[in-house]
C-alpha cells in the first residue's frame, strides 16, 4: 500500500501510462497523488482527464494554471493560447462531467506533515492559514457562482498578501499564489516574470521556499511541501520541501515520489515537438 505523487502531467498521457505501469499501481492498494498542471500543451489531455476521472477512488490532484486555464477557456472568458492543446478536451462528448470533475479539485491536499499544492504559497501563510485560504477558493470554484470567480481571474494584482483582502482581488491572490508563484521579491511580493530554476536566479529573488522565517516553514505545525510547476528547477528533495516537475513535456522526465520511503521512480519522455522554453 503505497502514495506515489507525480510531478506535472500536461497532458502526456503516454508517459502516465509508462509510469503507472514502472510502479506497478494497484488502484486497490495504491494511491496517486498529483501536483497540477493534468492537461494542455501535451499531446493527449482528454485521455489523462478520462484516466483520472475513471480512478477517483484513488486520485489526488491539486488545480494547477493550466488546468483553471482550461476551465476559463471552455467558459469563453478566454481565448485559447497558440500552444494550447484542449480542442479534444473541449469538443468531446463528456466533456461537461470531465470538467465538472475538474473544477471541484482541491487547491491544497495536507495529509498528516505532508502537504501538496502545485506551485507555492505567501511567506506570511503558516500551514493552518493555507488550508483555509485554498479552502475558500475551492468554495468559490464549486459554488453557484463559480463562472464569475474565473471571469475576474486573470491578472498579477495584487501582488502583496493583506488579511484584509477581499472578494475577487483575495480570490485572485490565492489562485496566483497556489498555481503561479515562483518568485519573491524581497517585500515579499509575487514576481511573475522569471522562470529560470536556481542557477540563474535574478538578482533582488528569492524562491518563494527560501524566503526568511516563512510561516510554513516554522512552529510545530510545519510541513513538507511537494509541488510542481517549477520545470526548470528540476527534481528537487529537502527536508521542507520537495519539487517534482521534471520537465516531461519539454524532454524530460515524469516522477513519482513515494511518500512511505521517499524513493523516486521516473520515466523518460520525448519532447513534444514544437514545446518551446517561453511558454512553460
Amino acid at each position: 500500500m503505497s502514495t506515489y505523487v507525480v510531478g506535472d502531467i500536461q497532458g502526456c498521457h503516454a508517459a502516465l501510462e509508462q509510469l503507472l505501469a514502472a510502479l506497478n499501481f494497484d488502484r486497490a492498494r495504491d494511491t496517486l497523488w498529483i501536483t497540477g498542471d493534468l492537461v494542455n500543451r501535451g499531446e493527449d489531455s482528454l485521455a489523462v482527464l478520462r484516466w483520472c476521472l475513471a480512478h477517483d477512488d484513488c486520485v489526488v490532484a491539486v488545480l494547477g494554471n493550466h488546468d483553471l486555464h482550461l476551465l476559463s477557456v471552455a467558459e469563453g472568458f478566454v481565448p485559447p493560447h497558440r500552444k494550447d492543446t484542449l480542442d479534444m478536451i473541449l469538443a468531446a462528448p463528456d466533456r461537461d462531467a470531465l470538467l465538472t470533475w475538474l473544477r471541484h479539485r482541491p487547491m491544497l491536499h495536507r495529509d498528516g506533515p505532508w502537504m501538496m499544492l502545485h506551485a507555492g504559497l505567501a511567506p506570511e501563510w503558516s500551514a493552518e492559514e493555507a488550508q483555509k485560504l485554498a479552502g475558500e477558493l475551492e468554495a468559490a470554484l464549486r459554488g453557484p457562482d463559480w463562472r464569475k470567480f474565473l471571469a475576474q481571474m486573470y491578472g498579477n494584482e495584487p501582488r502583496h498578501w493583506s488579511p484584509d483582502l477581499e472578494g475577487q482581488e483575495r480570490l485572485r491572490f490565492i489562485a496566483n499564489t497556489l498555481t503561479r508563484t515562483r518568485y519573491l521579491h524581497p517585500d515579499g511580493s509575487l514576481e511573475f516574470q522569471h522562470k529560470l530554476g536556481l542557477d540563474a536566479i535574478p538578482a533582488g529573488l528569492t524562491p518563494w521556499f527560501d524566503f526568511p522565517s516563512r510561516a510554513s516553514a516554522c512552529g510545530k505545525n510545519s510541513v513538507r511541501i511537494l509541488f510542481g510547476h517549477w520545470s526548470t528547477l528540476g527534481l528537487m528533495i529537502r527536508e521542507d520541501v520537495i519539487a517534482l516537475d521534471t520537465g516531461c513535456l519539454w524532454g524530460g522526465a515524469l516522477t513519482a515520489f513515494r511518500l512511505e520511503d521517499e524513493q523516486c521512480f521516473q520515466v523518460r519522455c520525448p519532447r513534444k515537438k514544437d514545446a518551446d522554453f517561453a511558454s512553460r
